[in-house]
């Protein structure tokens, strides 16, 4: 080995030392591990940063601000609430769960799927009386799956896609991960429906702040308008969307006040007192069309900016013993009142008149601009961040419609991803579907980071000839192998590392080596890139190796052991579908 070589493998080898250390965060990491690597001169001053400019770097931003912008529409919700009304055995659920996530993995992060139905699969949990845990775990080995299928699906696809036009000229196109993935899907959804219960029952026993407020009930007033979709139905019509966590406390029909009996008939102009659970109360609203309580806030409104917030009344504020009708909030501050959570007591008057007192929780809706000063003012602490759409306009299918555009431009070859997506996030900006300050928190900067650092310490593998000194060792150890015991040499190992890396920095260190291993036994490359690809995106054994298994870690409650109990068997699954399927669509010779 000559110096550049063994400094090379120093600097990844601490890296991965560091990475599986876990003690600092993986961008803090990279970030290091490319000072390292110039200082040793491994990587020239010039090329330090080319990392921040490359396509990968891009097009996983831009489908993280996409995933968003659909996450946001609550199109998905609303689809499952109008197609599968009463679905409520947990084998059902647990099906139309995984189908649905693994499809929108393939059109966007697979992360950001997850995140689009984990709130589906708290409601299914709550209808039925099962631990999320029995969800949630297969939801994201559903997600990991899912990714497979296209080249923006999950982030060492779009390497590979990038590694292959370095050494053919080509890039693998959007639907070329298809076959096989689609037949991966396939195979491990089936799989994971009829042995989820390979995973015990777990409870979350440390919810976070976020959960815990959750749990709050809030008091609101919604009207049945001209147009609304329950206008004529039955008032348990209406609350069935709220999945038992919203009830009607009274209706209220010009001047007199009727009770909520079920099957009371609603009319255009009724309003409607409702208590209940944030969420549960936004699908109710938004899913009937419903008219919250207030006024338009037309500043907000254009500048993008329209929000709602949670906020506590303290013993100082002036808002004690005042109702909002007294306070003229929007004539006076151009603020909301949307609904009130008061502990202990249930509400039953309506919302402009109740008199506030200090501990009440308030959901407040205006601009971000006026809500600051109104919280200040009035002496309201705001509670723990989290999104609160109650309130909040959503752009119905426009998402949706931008999504389709990226995915037809691009598939028909007219732009490339980066562009095509790119163009995307920027459309979800210009139609409002995302706030424009909500757009930075949708994008994971250090996963960008690591990605934009790692791209020039990875390539040093290449640059110093190190990657084809791992090929030639491998390449003797496969020397004898058949194609398929090639394969499933580089599918395992890829498989073995991810656990213990980020799912893309195994790629960016895997790939160069799997080109030259398929180089040295005179094989095709394309073959060895997918089987990296897929070994990095299927980490079916810890909480660690990928976002989406991390996401649901903590909620479902889960132990670091039940990971490869229902992940081993799949991971070896996945193994013996992989190679002959790989070797069908890309045959090696």
């Amino acid at each position: 080995m000559t110096t550049q070589q063994i400094l090379s493998f120093g600097v990844i080898g601490l890296m991965m030392a560091i990475f599986i250390w876990d003690r600092f965060r993986y961008d803090i990491v990279a970030c290091c591990a490319l000072v390292l690597a110039v200082a040793a001169g491994l990587v020239p001053f010039g090329k330090a940063f080319s990392g921040f400019g490359d396509d990968i770097v891009i097009i996983v931003g831009s489908a993280l601000v996409v995933s968003t912008g659909v996450a946001r529409s609550g199109i998905v919700d609303m689809a499952i609430k109008r197609f599968f009304p009463n679905l409520d055995k947990p084998h059902l659920q647990l099906a139309l769960l995984l189908i649905v996530v693994a499809v929108l993995s393939a059109f966007i992060k697979n992360i950001g799927a997850l995140a689009i139905m984990i709130p589906v699969a708290f409601q299914f949990a709550r209808k039925t009386g099962k631990s999320p845990s029995l969800y949630l775990m297969p939801m994201s080995f559903a997600a990991l799956l899912g990714g497979l299928m296209t080249q923006i699906g999950t982030s060492p696809n779009i390497v590979v896609s990038r590694l292959r036009e370095e050494i053919t000229g080509a890039p693998f196109t959007m639907f070329d991960f298809t076959p096989v993935g689609a037949t991966l899907t396939l195979v491990g959804v089936v799989f994971l429906i009829f042995f989820h219960w390979l995973v015990p029952e777990r409870q979350n026993e440390n919810p976070s702040l976020e959960e815990a407020l959750d749990l709050k009930t809030y008091f609101s007033e919604a009207t049945v308008v001209e147009g609304s979709n329950f206008d004529g139905k039955k008032l348990n019509e209406l609350l069935k969307l709220g999945d038992g966590e919203v009830v009607a406390t009274a209706i209220l029909r010009g001047h007199s006040r009727m009770s909520p009996f079920p099957d009371v008939m609603l009319k255009a102009g009724d309003t409607i007192l409702l208590e209940g659970v944030p969420d549960a109360l936004d699908r109710v609203v938004t899913h009937a069309k419903l008219k919250l309580s207030g006024k338009p806030i037309p500043e907000a409104r254009a500048e993008g900016n329209l929000v709602s917030i949670e906020a506590v009344i303290t013993a100082e504020s002036m808002l004690i013993g005042l109702s909002a009708r007294q306070l003229s909030l929007w004539n006076r501050r151009r603020v909301n009142l949307l609904a009130v959570s008061r502990q202990g007591h249930k509400l039953t008057e309506r919302l402009s008149e109740v008199t506030l007192r200090a501990g009440d929780v308030l959901l407040l809706q205006g601009s971000r601009r006026n809500l600051p000063a109104f919280l200040q003012e009035f002496s309201c602490l705001p509670l723990a961040q989290r999104d609160i759409m109650l309130g909040t306009p959503r752009r119905g299918y426009v998402p949706l419609l931008i999504l389709a555009a990226a995915m037809g431009v691009t598939a028909a070859g007219l732009t490339p991803v980066s562009v095509a997506f790119f163009c995307a996030a920027l459309a979800m900006v210009v139609f409002r579907v995302i706030p424009l300050v909500d757009v930075y928190k949708s994008l994971d900067a250090p996963i960008l980071i690591m990605l934009a650092a790692l791209i020039p310490v990875s390539d040093t593998l290449r640059t110093t000839g190190a990657s084809d000194l791992i090929a030639g060792w491998l390449g003797d150890f496969a020397a004898h192998m058949p194609p398929f015991g090639a394969l499933a040499l580089m599918l395992v190992t890829a498989m073995a590392v991810t656990p213990f890396l980020n799912n893309a920095a195994t790629v960016l260190v895997m790939g160069p080596i799997a080109a030259s291993f398929a180089e040295a036994l005179h094989y095709k490359p394309e073959a060895f890139l997918m089987a990296v690809a897929i070994g990095a995106g299927c980490d079916f054994l810890t909480p660690i190796g990928h976002q989406c298994n991390t996401l649901v870690f903590g909620p479902g409650g889960y132990r670091f052991s039940d990971y490869p109990r229902l992940g081993l068997p799949l991971s070896f699954i996945i193994i013996v579908v992989s190679v002959p399927v790989l070797l069908y669509v890309w045959p090696a010779l």
